[in-house]
C-alpha cells in the first residue's frame, strides 16, 4: 500500500529546521541498526548524493531545453532518484518504479536496492565512454555492498526525509547551504572516540589557512591526503565570490571541473570526500584513490589529465604514522615518518616559481635535528622555498579528533630560499570541546600577516643570520677535524714504513696504531660537533621570545607572613568546629 508521507516540498526557513531534519534522518538510521556516525555518515552520503544528483540533472536538463540543446542524464530509468526513491505523492514519473516495487511487496524494494540499483551504479565507470560524472557516481558507491539500514520501512522513512531537505527546499537567505550541514555530520565523524578523527581538520583552522594562502580563479588547488575534502571544499567556497561578470564561461567551467585535485587512500573516506565536493558545487572532484606515498593506485580514473605540479597545496598529512620501506623508496630522504615524506611530496608537487602551500605539521618535525631525513627535508624546504610563516597552534586543537599532539601551520612559496621566518604564537590559547578555536583567534594574525609585524605574539627569525653564525661557530671544529685527519694520514705513512722495516719495531707499531685511532676519534668528534651546530639551524620550533611570564616578586618575609595568617585563619575555623561539637 502506498505510504503516507510529507511530499509537499516544504521550505526550511530556519537553521534549526534543517538541523532537525538532518538529525531526524540520523535517528531513523540509528533505529535501523546504523549506530554510530562512522556508519550513518557513509550511508547518508550515497543517499544524499543521489538526491542532489537528480535535482542537479533536472536543472541542467531544463537549462538545455531552454536553449534548444540536447541533454543526456547520467542515469537512466529506473535508476534515477525520481524513479525509485521519491515519495509516491511527489513522483513526477509515470509509471513509477517505487510504486511497482511497493505493489509487489515481499521485500521487493530492498531486493531492488541491494541486488539491482547498487550493482548497476558501481559498474557505471566500466562502460565504454563513461562520462566523468558517471565515474564519480561509481566511486561514491565503491564502498557500498548493500544498504546498512535493516528494514524496508526504515529505509523508506530515510528516503522520504532526504527528499524533503534538498538544496531547493532550503531558504539560503536564512540558513546554511546543505554543504555546510553535511560538514556538521563530518564533524561528528571527527569527534574523539571515532576512528575517523584522523581524517578531519577543524574547519576554523582550514578557513584561516585558506585565507592566508588566498587561492585565485585560474589556479589549481591540491591536497595529497584530502580525507573528507575539507581543504578543497573550503578553497572552493573562498574562490566562488570571485567569479564575476568578467570571468568567462570557459573559465567558470575550468573552475568547476579542472581546479580541485586530491588523493586519498582510505576506502571509507574516499567516497565521502567526493560527495562533499559535489555538495560544494565542484562538478568534477578530481580525487585519485590510492596511496600517495607508494603510488599504489586503487582507481585513478578521476585524476586523468592532472597537472604534474600545482599552484596551491593545502593539506594536513597524518602525523605519527610509520611508512614501509616500499613507501620510502620514492623519496630523496628516507624515513618511516609519514609527515616528513608528505612534506617532501608537497615540495615536489608545488609549481617551481610561485607555488604556495599551507600545511599542518606536528611540532616534532620542527624541532627534531637528531634524524638525518628530518634535517635534510627542512634544509630542502628552506633552500627551495620561502618559508615565510610558522603559526604555533594551541595544544588541544586536534583533541576532539582524538589527537593531543602539538601542531603548527607552515606557509611557504616555492622558487626562492628562505631568508626570514615570521612566527605567530597561539600556543597559550586554551581550547577544548566547549571552547573551540574560532576565526576570532586568527584575526590578529591575519591583520599582522601582510606586513609581518612583530608583537607580543609575533616575531621574526633571521635564518640567514642564524646560518652564518652556525657556520662561524662550526668552523673551529671543522678546522680541528681537518688537522686531526691530516695528522692521522701522516701517522699512517709512518706506520707503513715501520711495517716495511726488516726488523719490525713492534712497540713503535703498536704506539703508532694507538695514535692513529686516537686522532681519527678526535676528528670524528670534531666533525660531529660541527654537524650538530649546523643541524641546530633547522630547529624551527616556535619559541616566543616576547612571552611575559608571571613572576612572584613577594619577599620571603611576606610569604612567611602569609603562611602565618592562613595558619591562624585555619586554627580559628578548627576552634569554631570544636565548639560546635562540644555543644552538641
Amino acid at each position: 500500500m502506498p505510504r503516507a508521507v510529507n511530499g509537499n516540498g516544504k521550505k526550511h526557513a530556519t537553521q534549526q529546521s534543517v538541523d532537525a531534519a538532518i538529525w531526524s534522518i540520523c535517528d531513523i538510521m540509528r533505529r535501523g541498526n546504523v549506530a554510530s556516525a562512522l556508519q550513518y555518515v557513509p550511508e547518508l552520503t550515497w543517499i544524499l548524493f543521489l538526491r542532489i544528483l537528480d535535482e542537479t540533472e533536472d536543472r541542467e536538463e531544463q537549462e538545455a531545453d531552454a536553449v534548444g540543446a540536447s541533454y543526456a542524464s547520467s542515469l537512466k530509468k529506473p535508476y534515477r532518484w525520481k524513479d525509485w526513491a521519491a515519495p509516491l505523492e511527489s513522483a513526477k514519473v509515470k509509471p513509477n518504479k517505487r510504486k511497482e516495487l511497493d505493489d509487489a511487496g515481499n521485500k521487493a524494494f530492498m531486493n531492488f536496492v541491494n541486488g539491482d540499483l547498487i550493482p548497476c551504479l558501481k559498474k557505471l565507470k566500466d562502460r565504454p565512454n563513461a562520462t566523468p560524472r558517471q565515474k564519480v557516481i561509481s566511486e561514491i558507491m565503491s564502498g557500498v555492498e548493500k544498504t546498512r539500514i535493516d528494514t524496508e520501512k526504515n529505509l523508506l522513512d530515510v528516503l522520504d526525509k532526504v527528499h524533503e531537505i534538498t538544496n531547493e527546499s532550503i531558504d539560503d537567505t536564512h540558513v546554511f547551504a546543505l554543504s555546510q550541514i553535511y560538514e556538521g555530520l563530518l564533524l561528528k565523524m571527527g569527534e574523539k572516540g571515532s576512528d575517523a578523527g584522523q581524517f578531519f581538520t577543524p574547519r576554523e583552522v582550514i578557513r584561516a589557512m585558506v585565507r592566508a594562502i588566498a587561492p585565485t580563479i585560474g589556479e589549481t588547488v591540491y591536497d595529497p591526503c584530502c580525507g573528507t575534502g575539507g581543504f578543497l571544499a573550503q578553497a572552493a567556497e573562498y574562490m566562488k565570490p570571485k567569479i564575476g561578470a568578467k570571468i568567462s564561461g570557459p573559465a567558470v567551467a575550468r573552475f568547476r571541473q579542472e581546479t580541485f585535485w586530491g588523493r586519498e587512500k582510505e576506502n571509507l573516506i574516499y567516497p565521502i570526500g567526493l560527495a562533499n565536493l559535489i555538495l560544494h558545487g565542484i562538478d568534477r572532484p578530481n580525487i585519485w584513490h590510492g596511496n600517495a606515498l607508494t603510488e599504489d593506485e586503487v582507481y585513478g580514473g578521476l585524476f586523468a589529465g592532472a597537472p604534474k605540479q600545482f599552484d596551491v597545496i593545502l593539506t594536513n598529512p597524518p602525523f605519527g604514522g610509520k611508512e614501509s620501506a616500499a613507501a620510502q623508496t620514492n623519496f630523496d630522504y628516507r624515513t618511516s615518518a609519514t609527515q616528513v615524506l608528505f612534506l617532501q611530496h608537497v615540495i615536489r608537487a608545488l609549481k617551481t616559481n610561485g607555488g604556495r602551500c599551507g600545511m599542518v605539521i606536528d611540532e616534532g618535525v620542527l624541532f627534531r635535528t637528531n634524524e638525518d631525513a628530518f634535517v635534510k627535508t627542512k634544509r630542502k624546504l628552506t633552500d627551495e622555498c620561502d618559508l615565510w610563516c610558522i603559526l604555533s597552534l594551541p595544544g588541544g586543537v586536534f583533541s576532539a579528533a582524538g589527537a593531543g599532539v602539538k601542531t603548527n601551520l607552515l606557509f611557504f612559496t616555492k622558487g626562492k630560499p628562505t631568508e626570514k621566518i615570521w612566527y605567530y604564537d597561539l600556543s597559550d590559547v586554551k581550547v577544548g570541546k566547549k571552547t573551540p578555536l574560532t576565526l576570532t583567534h586568527f584575526e590578529d594574525f591575519a591583520a599582522k600577516l601582510a606586513a609581518r609585524e612583530d608583537s607580543d605574539r609575533s616575531w621574526t627569525l633571521d635564518l640567514l643570520a642564524r646560518k652564518a653564525k652556525a657556520a662561524a661557530d662550526a668552523q673551529p671544529f671543522r678546522d680541528t677535524a681537518r688537522a686531526k685527519s691530516q695528522e692521522a694520514e701522516r701517522a699512517k705513512d709512518r706506520l707503513g714504513e715501520l711495517k716495511k722495516a726488516k726488523r719490525r719495531d713492534q712497540p713503535a707499531i703498536a704506539e703508532t696504531e694507538t695514535e692513529i685511532s686516537s686522532l681519527l676519534k678526535d676528528a670524528r668528534e670534531a666533525t660531529n660537533k660541527a654537524e650538530d651546530i649546523d643541524n641546530a639551524v633547522y630547529d624551527l620550533k616556535a619559541v616566543n621570545p616576547n612571552r611575559k611570564t608571571d613572576v612572584d616578586r613577594r619577599t620571603p618575609t611576606e610569604l612567611l607572613d602569609l603562611i602565618d595568617a592562613k595558619g591562624r585563619e585555619m586554627a580559628g575555623a578548627i576552634a569554631r568546629l570544636r565548639a560546635l561539637t562540644d555543644t552538641s
